[in-house]
Order: structure tokens, then sequence, then C-alpha cells
């Protein structure tokens, strides 16, 4: 069915359509799941109407249209697990480190909706992702599935030289400038970093026994790194840290002084150095590097040096092609290459510049990389994988051949039952998509994920929404069910508040047959709204079709 939709889809059948719905008959707008089907129907209808067209050829691969959704079923139901009581769209939540800690937290994620706990690999180790399963398979419902992403073969830009060892304590204020609330400090004994949260920001004092002369109400004087004078006030007294107060902004850095009455000075201990990046502009020169030596940030300088972390890239690269930094925020053309060196020109990037810091994405939609799916890290975490999870995300796959060898390894490790799901996030995949499907079908257990972050880097912003359709239609005809992946509810996720736009997108998100959420401090709101939203629309979408139940808002009865 796959093949016959993709022939049909290498002609333009649009004249035919609008001849065909003149008639009233099916324009083959819906046939992904069904095509010959659908063809031979609207042929015998067509025969009716007293027309002559000719017959098709003989075929025992014909698939009818009860069958094309009942294998759509099916297979959905052996990737993802049986649909939940009240919507047939699941709902996939990655799980946050925290998770490894909290079977709570676990626990109210199923409670308010969750039916498959993704674990990803590119983050955390083997002991917290069996701690995080663990807390899954506790659970009371077993039909709870559990998916690990493989990290693939990211491109990431290398490291800077570490930035000063300075920290900011500032108060919170309005926006006449007026304090709202003093910045709030604890200061704990050991030489540790430190830590910088939300609530209150940890410094490790050298001297334990100066914090333990502490009393509530005392005054610590310091001179910050700008020689600004500053005071602090003792609030409380722990049996492990002092808690005190500031209303005025402080630079703290590493070996600074504090001083409290006639008492002998503390010092502060180590500080986590400061990020360090380079500024760029439109027009700039960016020089990525074979050599991970760690970069010296520029700034007002028009070229900049950084490393590229993936090796291969400096074999295939070519001028002319596009390079994305950093989820596109930086665009280039590459004007040079040696065998270590890949420079480009900016061409595109937002008004007054961007920085581009360490870690960053690196992006060649043009570039045709020789590498495999399966890098030495992925290849060392499957025995993991294999043995804990019912499904391994494929990440960066290209080419039906890094199908197979995941196929491979999974055989090799005895574990050929597993699920894959093909991440679907660079041109190569998209312009290879029906290939990859006729790979996955080896096996028994497929699905795939529109993974729309790094997919709309490398399509484009503006044509994202025309590529997602098209992986939703070829996954129908090839009856594989599909996971609409990155930042759905993502605001919601990180602030609590929807934004109108992602609740509109979290809706059209219905024609898939899984839906994933990301990480954030608001997961479990998101995961409640994404399930109200699922099932209101399930009566008026599926797949292509819209489904026209009685609308109760216009009923005059």
């Amino acid at each position: 069915n796959l093949v016959h939709y993709v022939e049909l889809r290498n002609h333009d059948v649009r004249d035919v359509q609008e001849q065909l719905a003149a008639l009233g008959l099916s324009s083959l707008g819906r046939a992904e799941c069904h095509v010959l089907a659908t063809i031979e129907a609207v042929l015998s209808r067509v025969g009716e109407l007293g027309m002559h067209m000719a017959p098709l050829p003989e075929s025992a691969a014909r698939v009818s249209i009860a069958e094309g959704r009942a294998l759509l079923e099916t297979s959905t139901e052996r990737l993802l697990g049986p649909p939940p009581s009240n919507r047939s769209t699941r709902i996939m939540v990655t799980l946050p480190t925290e998770a490894a800690d909290r079977s709570e937290l676990v626990a109210s994620f199923a409670a308010r909706g969750m039916n498959l706990a993704r674990v990803n690999c590119a983050h955390d180790d083997e002991a917290t992702w069996a701690s995080m399963i663990a807390h899954v398979r506790n659970l009371t419902d077993d039909s709870l599935r559990v998916a690990m992403d493989l990290g693939g073969p990211k491109l990431r830009t290398g490291p800077f030289e570490p930035g000063p060892q300075v920290v900011r304590i500032s108060p919170e204020r309005d926006r006449f400038g007026r304090v709202t609330a003093p910045a709030t400090l604890h200061l704990v004994p050991g030489d540790a970093p430190a830590t910088l949260g939300h609530e209150a920001t940890v410094i490790p004092i050298l001297d334990r026994s100066w914090l333990a002369r502490r009393v509530v109400g005392d005054r610590v004087d310091l001179t910050d790194s700008r020689g600004s004078r500053r005071q602090w006030t003792i609030i409380d007294i722990g049996p492990d840290h002092c808690l005190a107060t500031t209303d005025r902004t402080s630079y703290l850095e590493t070996g600074s002084k504090l001083i409290c009455g006639g008492d002998d000075a503390a010092v502060i201990g180590e500080l986590p150095h400061r990020e360090q990046a380079h500024h760029v502009g439109r027009g700039d020169r960016v020089v990525l590097t074979r050599e991970l030596t760690p970069a010296a940030p520029t700034s007002g300088a028009d070229l900049h040096r950084i490393g590229c972390t993936l090796r291969e890239a400096f074999d295939t690269a070519a001028p002319g092609q596009r390079v994305l930094l950093d989820d596109g925020k930086i665009t280039g053309i590459i004007d040079r290459t040696t065998p270590d060196e890949i420079e480009l020109v900016v061409t595109a990037v937002r008004p007054g510049g961007a920085k581009l810091k360490a870690g960053k994405g690196i992006n060649l939609p043009d570039t045709e990389l020789r590498i495999s799916a399966l890098t030495g890290k992925d290849l060392r975490d499957l025995p993991f994988v294999a043995q804990h999870a019912d499904i391994v995300s494929l990440s960066f796959a290209r080419t039906g051949d890094d199908v197979a060898q995941l196929q491979h390894e999974l055989a090799r490790l005895g574990a050929a039952d597993v699920g894959i799901v093909l991440k679907i996030e660079n041109v190569a995949a998209f312009n290879n998509l029906p290939e990859l499907l006729l790979a996955a079908m080896r096996s028994d257990c497929i699905g795939v994920m529109i993974a729309r972050g790094d997919l709309a880097v490398e399509v484009g912003f503006e044509r994202l929404a025309e590529v997602q359709e098209e992986i939703l239609w070829a996954c129908e005809a090839a009856h594989i069910p599909v996971i609409w992946a990155t930042q759905v509810l993502d605001t919601l996720a990180r602030t609590g508040q929807a934004s109108r736009a992602e609740v509109t997108d979290a809706a059209m998100a219905v024609r898939a047959e899984c839906v994933m959420l990301n990480k954030g401090p608001f997961i479990a709101e998101a995961i409640t709204t994404l399930d109200s939203i699922l099932v209101r629309m399930q009566d008026h979408q599926h797949k292509k079709r819209s489904m026209l139940r009685r609308l109760a808002a216009w009923n005059r009865d």
C-alpha cells in the first residue's frame, strides 16, 4: 500500500480530483490507508455512470478500506499499547531527572493521562534511567509503555575557555526599580562549587567555624568584585547553613572576604565559571574547527572560531552549503573548507546579533554526512535499552541502512521484539522516508516520530507544516503510527500558561496516534490540558477526515 501511495503521489491528479468531486464521487483525498481499493471503488462508480475508464491491472496486494483502517489500529496498539478509555490518541511524557527519586511524580503523570514514559539517553546515566523505569513498572497500570531515545550523532559547538568565577546576587525589583523582595543566600561550609537556585543561591564558605559563630541579626560586610561595599543580614541559623539577605546587588567572586564585627574574615570558596560566548552579527565569519580546543570569546570582532563535535562534517561539507547554528538562530553559507576547518559567512541573524555558546546544535541541511545513526555511545547504551525498554527510538536516521543496523543489533541482543521508532529530524530522513519505512517494515513493531525541532531548522520553519503533513500521509499509507513531538504545549510546561497558538497546534496533533510532551516545571498541568484537548478533538478530526458529529452549540431544539 505504501508503494501504491508513493506511485500515486508521483503524479499531479488535481484536475482529476476536481472532476470526480463534481460528479459527487471520492476525490481520492483520503485514500492513504487503502489506495487501490479507493481507486477501484471510484472506477466502479464511474462505470455505473456510463463512462469508460481502463481497469487497473490485477494485483494481489490490494488493501480494502476496512483492512487499511484495521491494519493501522493493530500496528498502533502493538507499538503504543492499548488506547486509554476516553481517547484514541496516546500521550507520551519525557521523564525529568528528578523522576528518578520521586515515584509520586511518575504516578501523578500516569494519573493525569500519561500512556508512555520517555527516557532520553542523551541525558543522565543508567542508574538514573533504571530508577525512572522502575517507578513506571511499579504502577498498577501495566499498559504503560517505556520508550528510550538513543542520543545519535548530534552536531554541537565545542567548548569555551572558562569564564570568570563571578556570581551576581540581585533582589527582585518592580518596574520603578524598587525592591520587592531581597536576595537570599545560603552560606554553607565547604569548598564545593556554588549552586544557583530560583529561590536562593548557595555560597560555600571555607571556614566552617566562622559559620558556627554566626547569630541571627549579624551584619556581614564585604567588598564585591566591582569594588562596591555591600552588607548582608543573617536572618536564620540552621544546622549546616546560615541564611542571609540583602536588598542591594552584589557581584561575588571566588576568594572574596566576609567580615562580621571583630571576627576573623571568612573566605568564599569556589564559585562557578560564568558562561562564555561569541557575539555574532550579520556578515561575520564563523570558523568551525575539527580541533576542540576551548575557544576564546569574541565580542565586537567579525571573526569567530569554535570547535565542531562531529569530525565527519569536515570530510563532506562544501562551499555554498548552508550551516544553521543554535536551532537556526544563526544562519550562514560555507565560504571555504579545509580538512580541519569550515568557514562560513553569517547571512541571517536577529538585529543586533546573537550569542553563540558552547554545546549548541549545528545543522548542515545541504551536506550529505557519511555517518551512522548509531554512535559508539548508542551501541554501549543498547544492551540496557534492550533489557528495560518496550520501544527504542533511533535518532538522526538518514537511510535504510541505519534502520537495518539497529535491527541487526537488537536481534544480536535477543531483543528483536522491542519496538522501533524512527525519528524524522533532518532533510535526508524526510527525502528518504519511503526507503526508511520499507526498511522498518522488516520489524513487526514500528512507528515514526515527527521530531519537529531539528526538522524545522533543516527544512525551514516556513516548510514545517507542509513537511509534517506529508510524513503523516506516508505513514498512514504504510499503516504505521506517528508520534507528534517537540514543543507541544511548551510554554504551558515551562511557565504554567499556554499560548493560543500552541493550543491550536496541540488540537491538530489529534491526527497522530501519539503526542509527546517534553520536560518542564508545569508538565503535570500540560498533561491534563493535552488530555482534555485530545478528548474534545477526536470527535471532530481523524487523520485528514473531518468528523461531522452533531454540534450541540448550534442545536435549535
